[in-house]
């Protein structure tokens, strides 16, 4: 609901330094968090029988096709973990993989949550614009990340029984 008219292009001044501040504010924010909040067991991140390993994210969106054009937010923040290839089959590194795979994808659901701020100082239809928009820039990044999280798990898992053959024998 409209509570503050301000003329046009104050509006649209707002929306071009107002959607990034918030993106950036929101990334600095999560990834000052510990890995440790972003297992893939918790409620929100853990893989959905229907999700079918993120199968189902290949076979609606063929993820796979175009997730290589998504931008990598690690090249923004310094200390970022880069997704873009997995560089290393040590378990240790995978599992910070998959921690960074929860994170980016809480980052990206947070950043959709405050379009309807934009509704305050614009007309209604702003609103629907502005929930598009967040959707449009947001579900992509974690369709990649629910399609990616499965994977890296079972390349983990594989990873920690072939060091336990290696220390075993």
């Amino acid at each position: 609901m409209q509570i503050i008219y301000l003329p046009d292009h104050l509006m649209i001044i707002s929306y071009i330094i107002l959607w990034p501040t918030i993106q950036l504010t929101v990334a600095i924010i999560c990834n000052g968090i510990s890995d440790k909040h972003f297992t893939p067991n918790s409620f929100w991140l853990k893989p959905k029988k229907w999700e079918k390993d993120g199968e189902i994210y290949e076979t609606i969106f063929k993820v796979h096709s175009w997730k290589k054009y998504l931008p990598d937010g690690a090249r923004v923040h310094k200390n970022g973990f880069q997704k873009r290839h997995i560089t290393s089959s040590d378990p240790e590194y995978l599992e910070a993989f998959i921690a960074e795979t929860g994170r980016a994808e809480i980052i990206h659901w947070l950043e959709i949550s405050p379009f309807w701020i934009f509704g305050l100082w614009s007309p209604p239809i702003v609103i629907l614009i502005m929930l598009a928009y967040a959707l449009i820039i947001n579900m992509p990044c974690i369709i990649a990340q629910r399609y990616n999280r499965p994977r890296l798990i079972k390349h983990y898992k594989h990873s920690v029984e072939k060091q336990a053959r290696k220390n075993n024998s």
